[in-house]
């Protein structure tokens, strides 16, 4: 259970059946917040918050100090794709993510960067990106929402491997998107990119680059989740905290760096068996000093 309300400390839960019912899921396993899809991840288009369900959602919010909310939003959406077909259906998508953020009352949008597979270089797909997301956000209402860049496992063609990806595509939509940008980083993607968090030196040398690269003002959640894939293997699979590659005692350390005490840390982490869901929120609580 939550030792310091000062942390904070969640998970990915499902909304099924109700909206409302991820809070009411995390507030059971002792999270203080919590991360959800606004829709079907794997689906185009999704329909409106109920407004019942949204007041409800707050009002457990408000009750429970959930806070923050993230969504994530739905694998289909590759903003940097040139494809005449699947760009405006993830421009088209991702605004339809931005909208529902709003209304729910959600904090942050996490979002992937896509895959410069169709693009001669790189950076045209990092430009392609950008140009993607302004247009997604174009003329709509914020709220209280930022759009988070999340690091990936870099494999292929995926950009967001190396965390200077995120930068570049900040520096290009910041001044033309009113919604704040900033950072997601997740463990187990740094680690199969090739960042050895799993070791107090490496640790230092990634928290470092972040700072420098990203600014670690900028990056306000962690998705932590252990890695079943080797140092820079590239392999984006997700293990239960302490059974892969990273380790528990890494995760003592990620916890505990000063530099990152303030960040919500959420796990996005598999069940495998009943309980496993619980089993990580109390092992990350367990390793808060």
């Amino acid at each position: 259970m939550p030792q310091s309300q000062s942390r904070r400390i969640g998970i990915h839960t499902s909304s099924a059946g109700a909206l409302y019912n991820a809070a009411t899921k995390a507030i059971e396993l002792g999270a203080n917040c919590f991360q959800i899809f606004s829709g079907s991840p794997r689906t185009w288009a999704a329909p409106p918050p109920n407004p019942e369900a949204v007041i409800k959602m707050a009002a457990l919010r408000a009750e429970h100090n959930l806070t923050p909310l993230v969504i994530h939003a739905n694998y289909l959406i590759n903003l940097c794709s040139p494809d005449p077909v699947n760009r405006p259906k993830s421009i088209t998508a991702f605004r339809g993510e931005l909208e529902r953020a709003v209304i729910i009352g959600a904090e942050f949008v996490v979002v992937h960067p896509g895959s410069a597979k169709d693009h001669v270089h790189r950076d045209n797909a990092i430009e392609a990106f950008a140009k993607g997301l302004i247009e997604a956000a174009a003329e709509l209402k914020t709220g209280t929402v930022s759009i988070l860049l999340e690091n990936t496992a870099g494999h292929g063609n995926l950009l967001g491997g190396d965390i200077a990806d995120l930068r570049a595509i900040r520096d290009l939509a910041a001044k033309k998107v009113k919604f704040p940008i900033g950072y997601c980083l997740d463990t187990c993607h740094s680690y199969a990119a090739g960042y050895d968090i799993a070791t107090a030196k490496g640790l230092a040398a990634f928290i470092k680059e972040a700072e420098t690269t990203l600014g670690l003002e900028n990056v306000p959640v962690f998705h932590v989740n252990d890695s079943k894939g080797a140092l820079g293997s590239h392999l984006d699979r997700h293990a239960n905290i302490g059974e892969g590659y990273i380790g528990i005692e890494a995760f003592r350390r990620i916890l505990n760096a000063s530099a990152l005490r303030d960040k919500a840390f959420i796990l996005e982490t598999p069940i495998d068996n009943d309980g496993d869901d619980q089993r990580n929120v109390d092992a990350l609580w367990s390793l808060i000093k």
